[in-house]
């Protein structure tokens, strides 16, 4: 299977704003160390193997353990994660694959005891931005690793 089109190149003020938001994330009410297993997950539910591997190597780079990363695709069942961070995770997954009849008040109910309003919508809006990335790398076929160099990420060591 062969990368396509370079989206970059044919839609680049497009790219510009996406990647603008994830700047804007950054600075956004959710942690950082938050951010990066929401993306992870978001990217494994989507089948996104370009973001996969550079959000793991992402997180490895700002000091995330190995082990919580491997943890993320079975968070329900492991005990390496706050009530915070199943929160988030819980987020991320509803409105990764939004139920037919919407988001249910339970979830949303569960969320709001360990995020603010302010921070569901940060939330939000940084899973809609993986989600985005997650739908633009997979349609163009984006080889995992092909942008390890440009993106800094060689620094992770797990190549």
């Amino acid at each position: 299977m062969s990368q396509r089109q370079s989206y970059q190149e044919h839609s680049p003020e497009l790219a510009k704003k996406l990647a603008e938001l994830n700047f804007r994330i950054r600075s956004g009410a959710i942690e950082q160390p938050i951010v990066d297993l929401v993306n992870l997950r978001a990217s494994q539910i989507n089948g996104c193997a370009f973001c996969v591997d550079m959000h793991v190597k992402e997180a490895t780079i700002r000091g995330e353990r190995p082990l919580r990363l491997h943890h993320v695709a079975i968070w329900r069942e492991s005990e390496l994660f706050s009530p915070r961070e199943r929160a988030a995770l819980a987020w991320t997954e509803t409105l990764t694959q939004i139920p037919r009849d919407g988001v249910p008040d339970e979830i949303y109910d569960s969320v709001r005891v360990e995020l603010s309003e302010k921070e569901i919508s940060d939330l939000t809006f940084a899973i809609m931005a993986i989600n985005a990335w997650n739908r633009v790398n997979i349609a163009f076929r984006i080889e995992p690793g092909s942008r390890d160099t440009e993106y800094g990420l060689t620094r992770a060591a797990l190549a």
